[in-house]
């Protein structure tokens, strides 16, 4: 799979000149939603399908700094799936390699009512697409 690159923005970083901790976090959605819509899981695909899929929880460990302009390469991966909640594993590094980031999203699935389904069961299409992108 394509790795996703964001490169710093100037009004990412703080006083410091240090990205701010908070702009990880939406590059791991920014990298998400594009693995997603390369492996034909998009949002608006499955969205469009009745069912949504929440963020409900964030992990992350923070392992160097980056500043305006470096080109951060985000790896993106399906860390677990069994049908009801999805964990997205994530390593951002930049141009000399070094990690500046490891961490992972998890995320349910729900009809339009709000109730969790199981997409092993309501949509195996996308299942099926999901199991495939599981590593380690």
């Amino acid at each position: 799979m394509e790795l996703y690159t964001h490169k710093v923005h100037y009004y990412e970083t703080d006083k410091m000149g240090i990205t701010h901790h908070s702009n990880y976090i939406r590059w791991m959605e920014e990298a998400r939603t594009d693995f997603l819509e390369k492996i034909g899981c998009g949002y608006d695909t499955i969205e469009k399908m009745g069912i949504i899929s929440p963020v409900t929880a964030v992990e992350g460990k923070y392992k160097n700094t980056t500043t305006y302009a470096d080109t951060v390469t985000i790896d993106v991966w399906v860390a677990e799936f069994k049908g009801v909640r999805l964990k997205i594993g994530y390593r951002m590094t930049k141009g000399d390699g070094s990690v500046v980031f490891e961490g992972t999203s998890e995320h349910c699935f729900l009809d339009c009512g709000g109730k969790v389904v199981s997409l092993k069961r309501v949509k195996p299409e996308i299942y099926d697409i999901l199991i495939k992108y599981i590593r380690e």
